[in-house]
Protein backbone atom coordinates (compact mmCIF):
# COMPACT_ATOMS: atom_id res chain seq x y z
CA UNK A 1 0.00 0.00 0.00
CA UNK A 2 1.35 3.37 -1.16
CA UNK A 3 1.71 6.29 1.27
CA UNK A 4 -0.56 7.97 -1.27
CA UNK A 5 -3.29 5.52 -0.59
CA UNK A 6 -2.48 5.36 3.39
CA UNK A 7 -3.39 9.59 3.30
CA UNK A 8 -6.03 9.20 1.16
CA UNK A 9 -7.90 6.52 3.65
CA UNK A 10 -6.98 8.80 6.75
CA UNK A 11 -8.66 11.26 4.76
CA UNK A 12 -12.14 9.41 4.10
CA UNK A 13 -11.80 8.50 7.36
CA UNK A 14 -11.86 11.79 9.46
CA UNK A 15 -14.30 12.66 6.63
CA UNK A 16 -16.78 10.19 8.69
CA UNK A 17 -16.37 11.90 12.11
CA UNK A 18 -18.25 14.41 13.65
CA UNK A 19 -17.79 17.98 13.60
CA UNK A 20 -16.52 17.84 17.14
CA UNK A 21 -14.20 14.60 16.36
CA UNK A 22 -12.91 16.62 13.66
CA UNK A 23 -11.73 19.91 15.41
CA UNK A 24 -10.38 17.66 18.00
CA UNK A 25 -8.05 15.65 15.54
CA UNK A 26 -6.71 19.00 13.95
CA UNK A 27 -6.37 20.44 17.43
CA UNK A 28 -4.52 16.90 18.36
CA UNK A 29 -2.34 17.26 15.19
CA UNK A 30 -1.41 20.42 15.50
CA UNK A 31 -0.14 19.97 19.18
CA UNK A 32 1.79 17.57 17.33
CA UNK A 33 3.06 19.12 14.62
CA UNK A 34 4.13 21.72 17.35
CA UNK A 35 5.93 19.85 19.47
CA UNK A 36 7.98 17.70 16.65
CA UNK A 37 8.80 21.41 15.79
CA UNK A 38 10.40 22.22 19.06
CA UNK A 39 11.98 19.30 19.50
CA UNK A 40 13.94 19.50 16.02
CA UNK A 41 14.92 23.39 17.11
CA UNK A 42 15.85 21.73 20.02
CA UNK A 43 18.51 19.37 18.37
CA UNK A 44 19.24 22.11 15.67
CA UNK A 45 20.46 24.43 18.75
CA UNK A 46 22.19 21.67 20.73
CA UNK A 47 23.97 20.40 17.79
CA UNK A 48 25.24 23.88 16.49
CA UNK A 49 26.16 24.25 20.49
CA UNK A 50 28.19 21.13 20.27
CA UNK A 51 30.00 22.47 16.91
CA UNK A 52 31.12 25.79 18.60
CA UNK A 53 32.61 24.30 21.27
CA UNK A 54 34.56 21.93 19.38
CA UNK A 55 35.60 24.52 17.57
CA UNK A 56 33.94 23.58 14.43
CA UNK A 57 32.70 27.28 13.63
CA UNK A 58 32.58 30.60 15.00
CA UNK A 59 30.90 33.55 15.91
CA UNK A 60 30.20 36.28 12.94
CA UNK A 61 28.50 39.00 12.10
CA UNK A 62 26.16 39.29 9.34
CA UNK A 63 28.29 41.37 7.29
CA UNK A 64 31.07 38.52 7.66
CA UNK A 65 28.11 35.94 6.25
CA UNK A 66 27.48 38.15 3.29
CA UNK A 67 31.10 38.03 2.59
CA UNK A 68 31.38 34.59 3.14
CA UNK A 69 28.77 33.68 0.98
CA UNK A 70 29.56 36.01 -1.75
CA UNK A 71 33.28 34.76 -2.35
Amino acid sequence: MTTQQNFAEIVDSADRLSIEEQENLIQILQNRLRDRRRAERVRDIQEAQNEFAEGKCYPATPQQLMEEILL
